[in-house]
C-alpha cells in the first residue's frame, strides 16, 4: 500500500523502483557521503575495514572498490587505498609506518615532492631523512640503522633517470626486517611486476597513465600483505582521504586500453630519443632502454616497457637562457609537468639543484612524448633546435 505523501516528501522519498537486471559494459558510478543500513543490527556490526559491506562514502563505495580491486590486479597485489593524488598516496606511507625517532631512507634522484616530505618530517617530527645513491643496490646495507623503518625507492628516478636494482635493496632491507616501497608510476604498473622483485608497498600516480587524460588527480596504495594493508589502512582512515564517484569512473574508464597507450608512448619516445641522440646539441640521452643510461641493465633485466618519460643533456656550451628558449619556441610540445596523457610535454630543470654532486655538465630538459606522430615531434625539436644558435 503506498502511502500518500506530500509534494515536497515525495521529491524526496519516492515509491519508484527501476527494474533490476540491467547490465553494461561501464561501472555503475555510486555517489555516496551517508550509506544506508537496513536495521540498527547491520549498523552497528558494519566495520569501514571489511570491504564485505559499505559503513560511510569516505570508506568505499561499489565505484571505488572496484577500482582498487583493479588496481591491485594489475599490480599482482591483494589490496589497495585510493587517495586524492599521488603525493597524498606517498604522504600516506610515510604517515603509517614512521613516528618521532624514527629513521627513513630515500634515492637522491627521488620525485621532489617526496623529497620535500622527507626533509619536512626531519624539520617537524623529529623523523631522520637521508638520502643514498640511487644506484646503490646491495650497498644500502651498509645505511640501514636500528631505527630505519622505511626504505623509498624510484624506478627509474622520474628526472635523471637511474634504474635502481630493486631486488638487491629489497633482499638488504628484508634481511633488516625494514619495508621498502616502490614509486612505481613510470611503469604503470604493467612494464615492472614489483612485487616479484621483493618490494613491500607499490605507490602509483593514478594522474599519469592510469586515467590517460591529463584530466584526473588520484594515488594509489597497493599490498600483497594482510597486516601491512590494515597498517595503512588506519593512515588511510585518519587523514580522511576519499576520492570523487566521477574521477574513480575516469579512471576506470581508462584502464582498457592502458597497455595499448602505453606501447604507443614507448614507441614514439624510443624514436624520438634515437633521434635526439644523434644531435650535436645533445650530449647524452637518459632513457632506460639506451645502454648508455645509468642502470640500464638493470632496466632491461627487470622491465618490460619505458612508456613515454625521459630527459636529455644539452651540450654545455648552451646557457639556460638559450635552452629555454629551446623550449619556448615547441609547439606541439606544452610547457608542464606529469605525464601519460595524450599531449607531449617539456620541462627544463636546474638538476644541479635538485640532486647532490651533479656535474655541471649542461642543462637538463625532460620530455612526455604523448600519443601525437612522432615524426611531427622530432620536426617540432628540430625546429626549436635551430633557435639556439641565434
Amino acid at each position: 500500500m503506498t502511502t500518500k505523501k506530500s509534494p515536497q516528501t515525495s521529491l524526496i522519498h519516492s515509491d519508484y523502483t527501476p527494474p533490476a537486471g540491467f547490465g553494461a559494459f561501464p561501472p555503475a558510478i555510486h555517489h555516496a557521503s551517508t550509506v544506508l543500513f537496513p536495521n540498527v543490527a547491520a549498523l552497528r556490526s558494519g566495520d569501514w575495514k571489511d570491504k564485505s559491506a559499505y559503513t560511510y562514502g569516505l570508506h568505499g563505495t561499489p565505484t571505488t572498490f572496484t577500482l582498487e580491486a583493479r588496481l591491485a590486479e594489475i599490480e599482482g597485489g591483494s589490496d589497495c587505498l585510493l587517495a586524492p593524488s599521488g603525493l597524498a598516496a606517498i604522504a600516506m606511507v610515510d604517515f603509517a609506518l614512521l613516528k618521532t625517532g624514527d629513521d627513513i631512507l630515500l634515492p637522491d634522484n627521488i620525485y621532489n615532492p617526496n623529497r620535500v616530505l622527507g626533509n619536512w618530517l626531519q624539520d617537524t617530527m623529529g623523523i631522520t631523512a637521508r638520502y643514498y645513491d640511487p644506484l646503490i643496490g646491495a650497498g644500502i646495507a651498509q645505511l640501514i640503522r636500528p631505527n630505519t623503518r622505511l626504505i623509498w625507492a624510484e624506478a627509474p628516478g622520474s628526472v635523471s633517470m637511474e634504474v635502481p636494482d630493486l631486488p638487491a635493496i629489497c633482499a638488504a632491507a628484508k634481511d633488516k626486517g625494514v619495508v621498502v616501497a616502490l614509486d612505481n608510476t613510470w611503469s604503470a604498473g604493467i612494464a615492472l611486476r614489483a612485487f616479484d622483485l621483493g618490494v613491500d608497498i607499490v605507490v602509483q600516480a593514478l594522474t599519469k597513465y592510469q586515467s590517460g587524460g591529463a584530466d584526473v588527480l588520484m594515488g594509489a596504495v597497493i599490498t600483497q600483505d594482510k597486516s601491512l594493508h590494515d597498517r595503512l589502512a588506519l593512515s588511510h582512515m585518519r587523514l580522511g582521504y576519499g576520492v570523487g564517484a566521477d574521477d574513480a569512473y575516469l579512471v576506470m574508464r581508462g584502464l582498457p586500453t592502458l597497455k595499448l597507450r602505453f606501447d604507443a608512448h614507448d614507441a614514439g619516445a624510443r624514436k624520438v630519443a634515437a633521434w635526439l641522440k644523434a644531435r650535436p646539441e645533445i650530449t647524452k640521452v637518459l632513457h632506460p632502454a639506451f645502454e648508455d643510461c645509468p642502470g640500464h641493465d638493470t632496466w632491461k633485466r627487470d622491465f618490460t616497457g619505458a612508456g613515454g618519460l625521459f630527459s636529455v643533456l644539452f651540450d654545455a656550451r648552451y646557457s639556460e637562457e638559450q635552452t629555454d628558449r629551446f623550449v619556448d619556441a615547441l609547439k606541439l610540445f606544452k610547457i608542464g609537468f606529469s605525464w601519460g596523457g595524450p599531449n607531449s610535454l617539456c620541462v627544463p630543470y636546474r638538476i644541479q639543484a635538485m640532486r647532490r654532486g651533479w656535474p655541471d655538465a649542461g642543462i637538463l630538459v625532460r620530455f612526455n612524448i604523448g600519443l601525437e606522430d612522432p615524426d611531427d615531434l622530432i620536426a617540432d625539436i628540430e625546429a626549436a633546435l635551430a633557435l639556439l644558435q641565434s
